[in-house]
């Protein structure tokens, strides 16, 4: 009886598998990958001194910062730093105004369409 012959890209497939599963066996897990160098996180601290802990965020403009300052300005608030991004830049991004007398106004833009919260 005569077996079939084996297809070389079986044989190269097999080879391949071999050789990288040891070698991950061998040398562990890959390090994760540091985030490219132009970009920076976004990093919470936690204001410990007073008995109710409150997390703030660095202040960041955004794309839209300057449409929803003219949103809030429409709303009747005005002052402050002007409108910080509190989420990730991208398609869908938070953005929160702190308003004379303490007043908060948030506004959620997608895709630079931006609406009071």
């Amino acid at each position: 009886m005569r077996r079939a012959p084996i297809p070389v890209s079986m044989l190269c497939a097999g080879l391949l598998a071999a050789v990288l599963g040891g070698c991950a066996a061998r040398h562990g897990a890959m390090p994760a990958v540091p985030a490219p160098a132009g970009t920076t996180a976004i990093t919470a601290t936690t204001a410990t001194t007073a008995p109710d802990a409150v997390q703030r965020i660095p202040f960041r403009t955004g794309v839209s910062s300057a449409t929803v300052e003219k949103l809030a300005k429409q709303q009747g608030c005005t002052g402050g730093q002007g409108a910080g991004l509190v989420t990730e830049p991208g398609p869908v991004e938070v953005y929160r105004m702190l308003c004379d007398g303490g007043r908060v106004f948030m506004a959620r833009c997608e895709l630079r369409q931006c609406r009071r919260m």
